[in-house]
């Protein structure tokens, strides 16, 4: 099959050449950014959150009384939690993973408020925070219950030790995260905090923040007026204490409502909800473009084949087998996509340049853009098989009717 002539022939009516060549380059650019899009978003709700999310659930007391005793009501639930048959363990904080609502601050290695603090998320716990949450413990020890203190809404006070994340403890000292351990670090510009342990792993509320693994575990109880538990279950129990453990805040004390109750897979699912349905319109989007220019290939075909029927017919005629009529239409196809997959190339990388300085998106992974271009000639072939075969079939006796 010579590419010339079949090039030349294009050459002489173009046009709808050149709209599917530019369709087919559209789709391309289009395809490979929400693929890496796609794969973006996916990674990041794979990003496991360090803590036992199956067995876990938090539920919210907020009392509403003026003589409301806050933190001997905190104290009595904890022991009441802990105590239930299938609970591992109970704690009062401010926030869990991936809530979408928590604290930051800043911590440093030096003193003085000209020094640049490192953004950190601030879960306020107990010495109870490693089992309630099953957090690893990878260096230093936990908190011991004479590190827990007492917080008021409006105290700035901290407590003199902390736990950090080994991401943190990486942003902290970055030549060797271990440093970390036992090393003073300030918060506030100049309130020192020793580091007493390090954890493998703990997200922050927040799953869009680029720290998301920068957090930080500080032991205070806080009285804010409204708390939150944290409870974690035996495998298989969490559902069945879910109500209990609800009825039990409920019936120990009226003078509060007891709200919010989910689960860590609950709170993992709202919190990438967006994420997720923008992988679907992603998804559905790609596979309507890839239809629509598989029908654009389909009609250009198609049309080509009855305008050359009787073309086709003195070919057959001549001699020129079946097999030959459909491999010059899908090289003719394979001409138009090619010039579409190399224009959508360089169409798709200043797509993706204009997103990252537009939307901070990532760069593309480099085999994106070859697969593309392969998937698209394919697709091309697909597309024009059916018009290729039914040029085929042409008999040699349509070159005479007309005669």
């Amino acid at each position: 099959m010579q590419i010339g002539p079949i090039w030349r022939a294009l050459m002489r009516n173009k046009t709808g050449a050149i709209l599917i060549a530019l369709q087919v380059a559209v789709t391309m650019a289009i395809m490979v950014n929400a693929i890496s899009i796609i794969q973006s978003r996916s990674e990041s709700m794979a990003r496991p959150s360090g803590v036992d999310e199956e067995n876990i659930f938090h539920i919210a007391s907020v009392g509403y009384t003026e003589d409301f005793d806050e933190q001997s009501v905190i104290e009595q639930d904890l022991d009441a939690i802990r105590a239930m048959p299938g609970v591992i363990d109970a704690i009062q904080t401010n926030s869990v993973p991936l809530s979408g609502g928590g604290w930051s601050m800043g911590l440093q290695t030096e003193p003085g408020e000209d020094q640049e603090g490192v953004g950190v998320a601030v879960y306020f716990v107990d010495e109870h925070a490693l089992d309630a949450y099953g957090l690893s413990l990878v260096a230093g020890e936990n908190f011991t219950a004479a590190d827990v203190t007492w917080r008021e809404r409006t105290s700035q006070e901290w407590s003199a030790t902390t736990l950090l994340t080994q991401a943190m403890a990486e942003s902290l000292f970055p030549d060797n995260w271990r440093d970390a351990l036992g090393a003073t670090v300030y918060i506030n510009g100049n309130e020192p905090m020793t580091v007493k342990g390090i954890v493998e792993r703990m997200q922050a509320a927040w799953n869009g923040w680029d720290g998301v693994e920068r957090v930080m575990l500080v032991p205070q109880h806080t009285l804010f007026g409204s708390t939150r538990y944290v409870i974690r279950t035996e495998p298989g129990e969490r559902d069945r204490l879910m109500p209990e453990v609800e009825k039990l805040l409920a019936d120990r004390n009226r003078d509060r409502i007891v709200r919010n109750m989910q689960t860590m897979t609950e709170t993992r699912e709202r919190s990438y909800r967006g994420d997720s349905s923008m992988i679907k319109i992603l998804t559905f989007t790609i596979v309507l473009l890839l239809l629509i220019t598989s029908l654009g290939i389909v009609g250009l075909a198609s049309f080509s084949v009855s305008r050359r029927t009787k073309q086709i017919g003195t070919r057959r005629a001549l001699g020129a087998s079946k097999a030959s009529i459909a491999r010059y239409f899908m090289t003719e196809n394979v001409l138009i996509s090619g010039v579409g997959v190399v224009l959508g190339a360089a169409l798709t990388i200043a797509l993706n340049m204009f997103l990252v300085d537009a939307f901070d998106l990532d760069r593309l992974d480099v085999w994106l853009v070859p697969a593309a271009m392969l998937v698209l000639l394919v697709v091309g072939q697909l597309a024009v098989f059916g018009p290729a075969r039914r040029a085929s079939a042409v008999p040699p006796a349509v070159a005479t009717r007309t005669i």
